[in-house]
């Protein structure tokens, strides 16, 4: 069974910054290309950040490029997004998710469903 746990969520200022993990567990963490989306209050769980099976090559929304980074740790099964100035409307539960994909590929799921597994999600709020 796989898992996946998200960590590091909070209340943080307008301009801050802050770093949310995800640890993996139940399969080889390499096979995955990986994902983070978030769902603010109101809305519909949307796509920010995404990572290739090696991490070599990710992709950003619009929202938060510039401003937040995806990495991965193969050897610690774990992926990490560091969010750096952030802006009120960052405010929302952030999400996790894990997607099979072929060995090889370089692609990264951007659609809600692509991606195989999730986690609970850790909330993040932002004050003005």
């Amino acid at each position: 069974q796989v898992q996946l746990v998200e960590s590091g969520g909070g209340l943080v200022q307008a301009g801050d910054s802050l770093r949310l993990s995800c640890a993996v567990s139940g399969r080889a963490f390499s096979t995955y290309a990986m994902g983070w989306f978030r769902q603010a209050p109101g809305k519909e769980r949307e796509f920010i950040q995404g990572t290739t099976r090696s991490g070599g090559r990710s992709y950003y929304s619009d929202s938060v490029k510039g401003r937040f980074t995806i990495s991965r740790d193969n050897a610690k099964n774990t992926v990490s997004l560091q969010m750096n100035s952030l802006k009120p409307e960052d405010t929302a539960i952030y999400y996790c998710a894990a997607a099979i994909i072929d060995s090889g590929s370089l692609y990264i799921p951007t659609r809600i469903s692509e991606y195989n597994y999730w986690g609970q999600g850790t909330e993040v709020t932002v004050s003005s």
